[in-house]
């Protein structure tokens, strides 16, 4: 059964489960209570300190909860991280007793956590959902209380075309789950409605040691934010509690280093059991123009609810650049997606004037709303006939809010054959998690546009990357040096102006050498290290945490690449032994804390879902339909309608709406309810069916109904079965005014 995403309202949705027993899992706007003994907002201020020392940053994060209500609370909040930190320690802090965290196997942890709750023990759980979404679970706050729970990561910053980027993202955008898809209890987090603030301060504090001079430094995320040196390679930037856009959008501080581009290098790390290195090796030279083959593109473009607006306007502006400048003896073809998919073309066309234009027209159109059935859209595209003797690129732009990133992943890395999969992630707080994955899997570089000002310069860079390939056929030895567990264990073609990485661990003495080969356009390439030019220091512990994460991200993110399909309990023991081995939160082993003072001897604990704002730029259309409520109601009986935005009683007299479809979802047929009001009672009226595309389908004159309650046979223009399954919008017209809308859904 095809879900409808819908504005969901607490309370309400608890009271029908006897009728709706097959709800789905899904994001809900937030409701305030009356109640002044329940603090809702318990999480009042989240903080970061970051230190960046060459390529290394080090991550410390502070969460600060207060109960300013009268009843003990449990806290529960839902927040990113970056898809490459790796969490290695946590700790509460009650007063001026600290309780550091140890890691334990997930369900463990759960288990002392939940006994801890029920004792009245204060206690504090840090579990993993995804590698970039984090719950924080703190029991028994009691009233008056302020507990702060600081968590410490870190992440490797790899320079791209000679700019070091860091990100820390604020928060965690809403996903869409289909029925067909196992609900998470995350996925039901409560958000505030569109442009309103975060109820919590954000404040971020970056120290940079380059070892290098830096020449540049910006922050483009945040205007507000302070930026100062504090010497030749040392710098400094501050985003205080008082910045009205701190916690709703990703933090982005980019700088560059002084000299043409980044050298290659070596970390050691010398530990009393194993031995870790880092090594970045960095090209040299892009091939001539002429050297690159003619490529076909397939561009697959998101137009579901939560693109609407903002980032709908970027990927049009993303993708129209893109499309208008490719080569004369190129070819492409656009699939848009939402609850439902559909081609610009059957095949591929030339990239002539005409088709061009033709793309760019249909693109236009397009202005986002349904669900977000992805893995659909991805099969047809995956599928669809290459052209011969041409080299295939595919291109999504989406803010990858969804829950199937796994299943994403292996349908790409199984169909994708020598193809590329370059993944955009439009908006201010994108999935970077299903972005950067679909970019591995894909041999490619992950793209993420934040804005419409720089969506023509991100097209422009695409282009470059795909018709200039730094780096093929790369292949790494490693002669006299005694390396194991090397990672990547391939390397893909270097499409940008970066470095190659390889993580691994040696034995003996740090001799030998690391070679790289590989083709620049119709040129060998070739660079050596020679391990001994470089010194093991104890600065580079941090070695041994991002060699373990980037582990355990290729055998839990990309598991059945790895050669570990079919045998999940194989792959989970060994992620479980890694994560307690070097102390790091994983899918399988969170942190818990738990204090040894009973604290509550009695009465019960509230459970609170800490509110989160919408990420700059989404709509209102990410959790729900901002004009409608519906949902699968019997065919008789007064059904329910929310209107958020104009709040008229249920039955006014002075309204007209649309109030239901039943059967819905439907199939052959479906009979719309409707109202109309006395002053309605002589003007023309429509009722029309549009799908998630913005096309309309159906157009039924009703005018000759008058004041009161009507039911209308819907009287399809053609057969039902030429309409595919999905989210179509019912639209009540009165005069030249749309009055009223209904999201329907057809099987």
């Amino acid at each position: 059964m095809m879900l409808i995403t819908l504005l969901l309202i607490p309370g309400y949705l608890h009271s029908q489960e006897s009728e709706n027993e097959d709800q789905t899992t899904s994001p809900y706007f937030f409701v305030e209570t009356d109640d002044p003994t329940i603090d809702q907002l318990p999480l009042k201020s989240t903080s970061a300190e970051v230190n960046i020392s060459g390529v290394i940053a080090e991550v410390r994060v502070k969460q600060t909860y207060c109960n300013e209500g009268t009843s003990v609370l449990e806290a529960i909040y839902v927040f990113p991280a970056s898809t490459k930190a790796a969490v290695h320690h946590m700790r509460m802090i009650i007063g001026d007793r600290i309780i550091a965290a140890k890691i334990e196997e997930k369900q463990k942890a759960r288990q002392e956590y939940e006994e801890a709750k029920e004792e009245g023990k204060t206690a504090t759980l840090l579990e993993q959902d995804r590698p970039n979404v984090f719950k924080m679970n703190v029991a028994n706050i009691l009233p008056g209380d302020t507990i702060m729970v600081e968590m410490h990561y870190t992440e490797l910053i790899t320079p791209n075309e000679g700019i070091y980027e860091f990100v820390y993202p604020t928060v965690v955008g809403p996903r869409y789950c289909s029925p067909s898809e196992d609900g998470e209890d995350w996925i039901e987090t409560p958000y505030l409605h569109e442009g309103e603030k975060p109820p919590y301060t954000f404040e971020i504090t970056v120290n940079i040691n380059a070892g290098l001079p830096i020449s540049e430094m910006y922050c483009s995320s945040h205007p507000a934010a302070i930026l100062s040196y504090t010497g030749e390679n040392n710098a400094i930037c501050m985003l205080d509690s008082s910045a009205s856009d701190g916690g709703n959008k990703d933090f982005i501080l980019g700088y560059s280093l002084s000299g043409n581009k980044p050298e290659s290098g070596l970390l050691l790390y010398q530990g009393q059991e194993e031995n870790f290195f880092l090594a970045m090796i960095q090209s040299q030279r892009n091939p001539m123009e002429y050297e690159i083959p003619p490529r076909e593109y397939i561009f697959i473009m998101d137009v579901s609810g939560s693109m609407r607006g903002f980032p709908i306007t970027v990927s049009k502006t993303l993708l129209v650049n893109l499309i208008s400048k490719l080569r004369y003896y190129d070819q492409f073809n656009v699939l848009f997606f939402a609850g439902g998919n559909q081609l610009l073309a059957e095949q591929s066309l030339p990239a002539n004037a005409e088709n061009i234009q033709k793309a760019i027209d249909m693109i236009e159109q397009m202005q986002g709303s349904g669900g977000t059935q992805l893995l659909p859209a991805l099969e047809r595209a995956l599928n669809l006939q290459c052209p011969e003797n041409m080299s295939r690129t595919f291109v999504i732009a989406t803010d990858g809010y969804v829950s199937v990133e796994k299943e994403a992943f292996d349908l790409i890395r199984n169909k994708l054959s020598d193809a590329n999969f370059f993944p955009f992630g439009i908006g201010s707080s994108v999935n970077r998690y299903i972005i950067e994955g679909m970019a591995h899997v894909g041999m490619s570089e992950p793209f993420i546009v934040t804005d419409a000002d720089k969506a023509y310069d991100q097209a422009e860079k695409f282009r470059q990357y795909i018709q200039s390939p730094v780096l093929t056929n790369v292949k790494i030895d490693f002669p006299g040096f005694d390396v194991y567990d090397t990672e990547p264990p391939t390397i893909p073609d270097v499409l940008a102006e970066r470095p190659v990485i390889l993580f691994g661990k040696w034995t003996g003495n740090a001799v030998g050498s690391i070679q790289c080969t590989g083709q620049c356009g119709d040129s060998p390439y070739a660079k050596t290290l020679n391990v001994g030019d470089f010194i093991p220091s104890d600065k580079n512990l941090a070695l041994k945490y991002l060699w373990a994460r980037y582990r355990i991200q290729l055998l839990d993110d990309y598991g059945s690449v790895r050669g570990y399909s079919g045998d999940d309990s194989t792959l989970i023991k060994e992620i479980i032994r890694l994560g307690i081995k070097y102390n790091l939160l994983t899918n399988y082993t969170s942190f818990i804390a738990i204090d040894s003072l009973i604290r509550r001897d009695s009465g019960d604990i509230v459970t609170v879902k800490q509110p989160l704002p919408l990420p700059e730029g989404v709509s209102d259309y990410a959790v729900g339909d901002a004009l409608s409520f519906s949902y699968n109601s019997p065919a008789t009986g007064l059904g329910k309608r929310y209107d958020a935005h104009t709040d008229q009683p249920e039955n006014c007299d002075s309204c007209s709406f649309l109030e239901k479809n039943s059967p819905n979802p439907f199939a052959e047929y479906t009979v719309l309810r409707f109202h109309i009001a006395d002053r309605h009672a002589t003007e023309v009226k429509l009722i029309e069916i549009y799908d998630s595309f913005g096309r309309r389908v159906v157009r039924q004159d009703v005018s000759s109904y008058g004041t009161g309650w009507h039911s209308c046979y819907l009287l399809l223009q053609y057969n039902y079965t030429l309409l595919p399954g999905g989210i179509y919008y019912a639209k009540l017209k009165v005069g030249n005014q749309y009055v009223n809308t209904l999201v329907i859904c057809k099987l």
